[in-house]
């Protein structure tokens, strides 16, 4: 039976049983969004193959997918099945501020990716306009921010930057502790 293992957002592996050889044909497969079926894409694979990824796919969107195998010998029957892919994961999804003291905080967020090649943290006094810059690399996913006034508001902005180039922004308030 065809079937999808190793399902992402934007890829999947079918796997299905071995129908043909080398010399007794190939497989034709077929897919599509099911809400879109006119969108249709066709790959060719030689009978020898038992698996293929489908990648640069839509995340959350059912697909359906049918394999024909065209055989000079028998025939076979296509077989089909559904893949959803699942939701794109986004970073940050959240931040934390904790440890805060008077003069400097800890920023944290969730989730890291390997899309994600480096975040920005930036932070700055409320009300006010006068905002630093934090570079952080993509594989952490908290630093400390220091040098702060006491008994103050802060915004704090984590921006995600993904390999593709898009960016991702979360902001959080955190307040530094009176000083002593």
């Amino acid at each position: 039976r065809l079937h999808a293992v190793d399902v992402t957002s934007s890829s999947f592996r079918l796997m299905w049983p071995k129908l043909l050889s080398q010399e007794t044909g190939y497989y034709t497969l077929e897919y599509a969004p099911t809400a879109d079926l006119a969108r249709k894409r066709t790959k060719q694979v030689s009978g020898a193959h038992t698996s293929l990824v489908l990648s640069n796919l839509a995340p959350e969107t059912t697909y359906e997918v049918a394999l024909i195998p065209e055989s000079n010998v028998h025939y076979f029957p296509p077989q089909t099945t559904r893949v959803t892919t699942l939701a794109e994961e986004i970073s940050p999804a959240q931040v934390l501020i904790s440890e805060s003291g008077p003069r400097s905080f800890h920023v944290s967020w969730a989730p890291t990716l390997d899309s994600v090649m480096g975040y920005q943290v930036l932070y700055g006094p409320l009300p006010g306009n006068s905002v630093k810059v934090l570079e952080v690399d993509g594989r952490h996913n908290s630093t400390v921010v220091e040098n702060l006034a006491p008994n103050t508001t802060y915004l704090v902005t984590v921006t995600a930057i993904y390999r593709s180039g898009k960016e991702k922004s979360l902001s959080a308030k955190a307040c530094t502790q009176e000083g002593e």
